[in-house]
């Protein structure tokens, strides 16, 4: 079925719906009973529960096979970045039913950059009404990384970092996660210790800049090392923060910034407000859009949250973006 029907579908009140549901995201922990009692208000929904890679597989191929014309995922970044994993194994993104993901993670940068803000059970609760007098849908359409190093299977993912933010993400998995804090709270202490890092801790091997080579597809080399670099589909992260600045026509967003940084202080506010033209690539920030990169490193990185490592330092990570994919935002 293709994208038009599915859309043409959900305006005349005729889509199938199907949701995933991982009851171990963050926001949905606190509030799974509203979010359940929500989703059975909605008539004919199809609902999978599921929380690690078999359960994920298993779902999407369930939802898949039922030919659904809108899929709601309700998780975190986490989450989302697994699903994505299956659904481009499965078909491609025009065979794709409509995605809609509400923020039921502890970090949710996909949602939030789309548009999607609230609390789950609001959410839900605008589709079902939606669904009872459906108008022309506002669709979002967003290009995912996709991620490939010789001897790995792809990756697919909104955000892939390394450095700095690698570290934070690594940190946010310390015996802090078991404090149970959540949502803005949890995001603003990983990204607080992430700042920390980089204004103090290059002499900590727990908080060390990345040596690596990074090609842009002209062929311009950058290589060194870096307090972090990263490459997003998104157009915001976590907090708001836009940390790039490129002018470029491209889908991707890349971004570093060199461990001889100058002015780090005076350059920060800049650096995450979406202000980084004023920053020059002489004092060590530099960013730029493209559609394809690669990068040769032997470290870790993250890709929505997910903690990686590089294959091998002479085995460059392609990054490249995928044809996009469509949201439905409420």
């Amino acid at each position: 079925m293709t994208l038009s029907t599915r859309i043409d579908r959900l305006k005349t009140g005729a889509a199938k719906i199907g949701c995933l549901l991982n009851p171990m995201g963050g926001q949905v922990r606190k509030r799974a009973a509203a979010i359940r009692q929500a989703l059975h208000a909605i008539p004919n929904l199809i609902v999978c529960e599921a929380q690690d890679a078999a359960s994920f597989e298993t779902a999407i191929a369930q939802l898949l096979q039922a030919d659904i014309d809108l899929l709601v995922i309700i998780a975190g970044d986490g989450t989302t970045h697994a699903i994505f994993g299956h659904l481009f194994a499965a078909r491609v993104p025009a065979d794709w039913p409509l995605i809609m993901v509400v923020p039921g993670g502890t970090t949710n940068m996909t949602p939030l950059d789309l548009g999607m803000r609230g609390k789950p059970e609001p959410i839900i609760q605008r589709l079902q009404m939606y669904l009872r007098q459906p108008i022309a849908p506002h669709l979002v359409q967003r290009p995912v990384l996709h991620i490939a190093q010789p001897g790995m299977p792809p990756i697919y993912g909104m955000f892939f970092a390394v450095g700095l933010v690698a570290r934070g993400v690594k940190f946010s998995r310390s015996p802090v996660k078991k404090i149970g804090i959540t949502g803005g709270i949890f995001t603003a202490l990983i990204m607080l210790r992430s700042l920390f890092g980089m204004l103090f801790g290059r002499q900590q091997s727990a908080w060390s800049p990345v040596t690596l080579t990074l090609t842009e597809a002209n062929g311009r080399t950058h290589r060194g090392t870096y307090l972090f670099a990263l490459v997003s589909a998104l157009h915001c992260l976590l907090l708001n923060i836009r940390p790039y600045w490129g002018t470029e026509p491209e889908p991707l967003h890349v971004t570093l910034v060199d461990q001889q940084h100058k002015c780090l202080w005076r350059s920060l506010w800049p650096l995450l407000s979406g202000g980084g033209h004023v920053l020059q690539e002489k004092e060590g920030y530099y960013s730029h859009n493209t559609a394809r990169l690669t990068i040769e490193m032997d470290d870790e990185y993250i890709v929505d949250g997910e903690l990686y490592r590089s294959a091998s330092p002479q085995s460059p990570i392609t990054i490249a973006a995928t044809d996009p994919v469509t949201f439905l935002v409420l």
